[in-house]
């Protein structure tokens, strides 16, 4: 059985961030094509240049289902159908459910939750047609523990990304597509460099196993796992890259 991606279509949201890039560069050094997905024009137009001809930026809001459809349109005619998915646009709320409003509840849900599925559910005709397809959402661990520094809009909206995984799962499995999720942990992001006080960051670190943060690199190398073509016999699982912090 092959166990190469060259060749695949891959579309990466929240592409111009710190996780989301370290992803691109996996994947294009495996030889996929790769869509890159964020709001930030500037820097995106910036990345793709940098990275090469196999990365095609694409600007649209994940939580826009006509504009999704007209850039999915739009890539079908230039490049094909989007044989692998990884959604990770994605923003962090850490305000606790008496400091949550409704408006940001709303906000988190409906980027975090509502953005993959409308993704997954533009993308997945293509893939059942080619008989072969592999989504990748991304929860956190705090889809699971509750979230020690996240809040609750955060919390709940992950937890909602691995539902949301299964479902999908159970559903395009007869059809050769994988839907899993990745629940990490404390990567090195803005999310952490910046969302958290330094006296955070050490309580969060003397809790983690492994004693450190998680590389970008490490996430990326994740991602490359589930869209694998030797993963085909794993799916609705959630992978968790926590350094011990939690077990399942």
């Amino acid at each position: 059985m092959p166990n190469s991606i060259k060749g695949k279509t891959a579309l990466v949201t929240g592409a111009a961030g710190v996780m989301g890039l370290a992803v691109v560069k996996a994947l294009l050094a495996e030889g996929a094509l790769v869509v890159m997905v964020d709001l930030a024009e500037k820097r995106l137009q910036e990345l793709a240049r940098a990275l090469g001809a196999r990365a095609i930026p694409a600007v649209f809001d994940v939580t826009d289902p006509p504009a999704i459809a007209r850039e999915l349109e739009r890539l079908q005619e230039s490049i094909g159908a989007v044989d692998i998915l990884v959604n990770n646009a994605g923003i962090l709320s850490n305000n606790k459910s008496q400091a949550t409003t409704p408006e940001e509840w709303r906000k988190v849900v409906e980027i975090n939750l509502g953005g993959m599925f409308y993704l997954a559910r533009a993308v997945i005709p293509g893939m059942k047609a080619k008989g072969w397809g592999r989504i990748v959402n991304v929860s956190s661990l705090a889809a699971q523990s509750g979230g020690l520094t996240a809040g609750t809009a955060y919390a709940a909206s992950k937890g909602g990304v691995i539902s949301l995984t299964r479902s999908l799962a159970l559903e395009t499995a007869p059809f050769g597509v994988t839907v899993n999720a990745i629940a990490p942990a404390y990567v090195k992001t803005p999310m952490i460099t910046e969302q958290l006080s330094e006296e955070e960051r050490q309580g969060v670190l003397k809790k983690i196993p492994v004693g450190r943060f998680c590389e970008p690199e490490e996430f990326a190398h994740a991602v490359l796992f589930l869209v694998s073509p030797l993963a085909g016999f794993i799916t609705g699982d959630v992978i968790n890259v926590n350094g011990g912090l939690y077990f399942n």
